[in-house]
C-alpha cells in the first residue's frame, strides 16, 4: 500500500546551515573576535575560529540544484535557498517535500562537535558547544516546537563538561545528543571504557537517545593515498580515489561503530541506554548481525565477551536504523526489526530527494502494509524521541 495522506514523515536526519550571527550573538564579549564568524575572502564566505579560517563546503547546501552543478567548493549564503539557515523558510521546503517534523544536526561545528573538539582554546570551544545548543533548541527549535526536534552537541574532550551540558540540554527539551560515531579517531576513550558510563547513564535515565552520525568521529572511509616522500617536512600525499569513493562508503563507519558497541558490555550495563545510527543506511545490517552473531557463537567462551546476551538480540532492544533510499533494506525489513527502522530526508545535502522526498519514499514503500509504513515513516521516530504527534487544533 502507497505512502498515505495521514502518513506524516519524520526525518530523523536532516541538517541546518548556522546563519552567521548564531555566536557571535550568544558569546561573551571578549571571546566574538575569536570565536565563529562568517568573513569575506576572494567573494566567497569562510568561517572564521581561533586563527583559523574554515569553508563551507558546497556539498552541504545543494538542495534546489541539479547534480550538474554541485561542487566540493565554498560558497556565498546567497548561493543556498534560504531553507538552508533560515528556520522559517525550512518549514515551507518541508511542506513542499511533505515532511512534517525533522531532526537537524549542524554544519560548521561538524555532526558530533568535531570541530571544536580539535580547537586549541577549550575554554572558548565549550562556550561555542553551549551557544549552538543554545541557538539550535532556543531559537531554531522554538520557531517550530511541533515540527523541529531539539538535539544537542557535547564537549566530549572533558568528560565532567559532557556530563554536565548533556544534563543541561536534557532540562532544556533536547531528545537526543551528538555524539562522535567513533571517539577513538578523536583520541578518546572507545565504548569499551568506563570513560563514558556517567554520559550514557544521563542518558538513560533522561531517555535521551544517543544519535551516532556517520563521519562523526573524524574518520571518513574510502581515500587511497600515493605514497609521496614528504618535501620540507610537508607531507604531500594526496588520495587518489575521488571522493565519490568517500560518499559510497558512508554507512561502512556505522557498521564498525555497532559491533564494537555490541561487543562492548555497555548495553548490558545500561539497559535503558538508546542508540541511534544517524545517516547509516539499513541494507548491511542483516549481514552485520549474522556475522556478530556467528562469531559470538564460537568465540564468546574464551574473550570479555557477554556470554548470554546474543549480539542480535541487543540490537533490537537498543539501536535505530535510519535510511534516505534504501530498497534492499527495506526488503529485509523483517530481519533488521521494523520498529526499529526510521526515515530520514537529510535535506540540504547531496543524498536528499527534496523535493521529492514524499514521493520517492511512497514508490520505495509501495510494497509494505500500512501500519509497518506507518512505523517506518513516523511511529517508530517519535517513540524513540519521545516526540508525540500534536493532535489537530493545538497550539
Amino acid at each position: 500500500m502507497p505512502l498515505q495522506d495521514h502518513h506524516q514523515i519524520v526525518s530523523v536526519d536532516d541538517h541546518l546551515v548556522e546563519h552567521p550571527r548564531v555566536w557571535q550573538d550568544r558569546l561573551p564579549t571578549k571571546w566574538r573576535d575569536a570565536g565563529p564568524r562568517i568573513v569575506e575572502v576572494d567573494g566567497k564566505h569562510l568561517w572564521s575560529y581561533d586563527g583559523q579560517l574554515y569553508p563551507t563546503i558546497g556539498l552541504n547546501a545543494v538542495a534546489g540544484k541539479p547534480p550538474e552543478d554541485w561542487g566540493m567548493d565554498p560558497v556565498r549564503y546567497e548561493d543556498m535557498i534560504p531553507g538552508c539557515y533560515d528556520p522559517i523558510a525550512r518549514l515551507a521546503d518541508m511542506d513542499v517535500d511533505g515532511v512534517q517534523a525533522a531532526l537537524c544536526f549542524p554544519s560548521f561545528p561538524g555532526f558530533g562537535g568535531g570541530t571544536f573538539h580539535r580547537a586549541a582554546d577549550r575554554d572558548l570551544a565549550l562556550l561555542c558547544v553551549k551557544a549552538w545548543n543554545d541557538f539550535y533548541i532556543d531559537e531554531w527549535c522554538a520557531t517550530a516546537p511541533d515540527r523541529y526536534i531539539p538535539l544537542a552537541i557535547l564537549p566530549v574532550w572533558d568528560a565532567q563538561a559532557t556530563v554536565e551540558e548533556a544534563e543541561r540540554v536534557a532540562a532544556k527539551g533536547a531528545r537526543t545528543v551528538s555524539f562522535p560515531d567513533s571517539p577513538v579517531p578523536l583520541g578518546l576513550p572507545s565504548f569499551h571504557s568506563d570513560h563514558w558510563d556517567r554520559l550514557w547513564r544521563v542518558c538513560s535515565e533522561a531517555k535521551m537517545p544517543v544519535s551516532l552520525h556517520f563521519g562523526s568521529g573524524g574518520y571518513v572511509p574510502g581515500f587511497s593515498f600515493s605514497s609521496l616522500k614528504p618535501v620540507d617536512g610537508d607531507d604531500l600525499r594526496k588520495p587518489d580515489a575521488p571522493f565519490a569513493v568517500a560518499i559510497a562508503l558512508f554507512a561502512s563507519n556505522l557498521q564498525w561503530t555497532t559491533v564494537d558497541f555490541l561487543l562492548s558490555g555497555k548495553l548490558q550495563q545500561f539497559p535503558e541506554l538508546q542508540i541511534c545510527l544517524s545517516e547509516g543506511g539499513i541494507g548491511w545490517v542483516p549481514y552485520v548481525l549474522e556475522r556478530t552473531d556467528f562469531v559470538w557463537q564460537r568465540h564468546r567462551y574464551y574473550q570479555d565477551i557477554d556470554f548470554d546476551t546474543r549480539p542480535s538480540d541487543l540490537f533490537k532492544k537498543h539501536f535505530w536504523g535510519c535510511f534516505i533510499d534504501d530498497e534492499h533494506g527495506l526488503r529485509n525489513r523483517h530481519s533488521i526489526g521494523v520498529d526499529r527502522i526510521t526515515l530520514e530526508i537529510d535535506y540540504p545535502h547531496s543524498d536528499s530527494n527534496w523535493p521529492n522526498s514524499r514521493k520517492r519514499a511512497a514508490e520505495i514503500l509501495a510494497e509494505v502494509p500500512d501500519d509497518e509504513c506507518s512505523m517506518i515513516v513516523e511511529e517508530n521516530a517519535r517513540r524513540m524521541l519521545n516526540f508525540p504527534r500534536v493532535p489537530e487544533g493545538c497550539p
